[in-house]
């Protein structure tokens, strides 16, 4: 695991403590959603919830490249605990996030573009699951699928086909193969157990917790690929420094700032505001976040601008 530059250093502390203050507002927007009376009231925890555990999320992130703590031993630890709070595997997190890195606006992952020979109702229903959340069920059931069955990614991927590039299956569900079974099973066991604790210990309903975690889709799925679409067509420049209110930027810790962090993966969340470069196109999130409702568009032909 190679260390970010010497004058950006990872603010292990502060992580520790962020982490511990998003998880327990976690639980209490979870408890709260489960036990207030009103609508409006668990309505207002949910939607609460949907930032802090985007939080989580974000150091979940931290962690996948190595950034979270100085020791790879704490980092992966804090980075499983997160990861359970998605609920999600951290090392099958961690293997496809850095498969998003290196195939970041390639032919294998250009969502937002029609590429000939694109199967067009396939593109619609991946890029409409996005924006709705349903990207997000994905994630937990997937994990909990591969945990079961590693050898299934296999057939899945879609080796060779068209729907195999499309899609991205080809490039991501090939990095399971070399996954370690028996980590994805015990951080499932991990994940399934923090679960479980969190409906016992604060006697969760099942409203409750739909509540919860159906905004937190939305909310995290929103933001999955508003900070790539229609950006240039570059590996490292493909993605945006989204402008978004300081508030919900905080909560997110600089997640919005993603070109920088494209640019500059090994760089630790609070310095990455010293690399956005103030000339490049910085578009609002919800400018973005718009357009995307209207569909994939037609690829650009080279010279062209999206």
């Amino acid at each position: 695991m190679t260390r970010p530059p010497d004058d950006t250093p990872i603010p292990a502390t502060l992580n520790g403590v962020l982490l511990a203050g998003a998880l327990a507002g976690a639980m209490a927007c979870l408890w709260l959603a489960s036990h207030l009376e009103p609508l409006w009231a668990r309505l207002l925890a949910a939607l609460a919830f949907s930032y802090v555990n985007n939080t989580v999320f974000s150091l979940l992130h931290e962690a996948t490249h190595g950034v979270l703590h100085p020791s790879r031993r704490v980092n992966d630890a804090l980075g499983r605990l997160a990861a359970a709070f998605f609920p999600t595997l951290y090392t099958l997190q961690r293997a496809f996030h850095l498969t998003h890195h290196r195939d970041n606006r390639t032919p294998r992952e250009r969502f937002d573009y029609l590429q000939p020979g694109d199967n067009r109702f396939l593109k619609h229903a991946q890029w409409y699951s996005i924006l709705t959340g349903l990207y997000w069920a994905f994630v937990p059931v997937g994990a909990a699928t591969f945990a079961l069955f590693p050898g299934l990614a296999r057939r899945l991927q879609g080796k060779g086909t068209r729907y195999g590039a499309q899609t991205g299956a080809e490039s991501y569900f090939a990095r399971v193969e070399h996954l370690p079974p028996a980590t994805l099973r015990a951080e499932a066991l991990l994940a399934l157990g923090v679960q479980l604790g969190l409906v016992w210990g604060l006697g969760l309903t099942a409203s409750g917790w739909a509540l919860c975690y159906g905004a937190f889709a939305v909310n995290w799925s929103s933001l999955q690929y508003a900070d790539h679409a229609w950006s240039p067509l570059d590996v490292h420049e493909g993605a945006w420094d989204l402008r978004v209110s300081a508030p919900v930027r905080w909560l997110f810790l600089n997640y919005h700032y993603h070109r920088a962090h494209h640019r500059h993966p090994r760089v630790p969340w609070i310095h990455l505001g010293r690399y956005v470069d103030p000339e490049a196109p910085r578009p609002a999130f919800s400018q973005v976040w718009l357009s995307m409702w209207r569909g994939p568009r037609p690829l650009p032909v080279p010279g062209e601008r999206p």
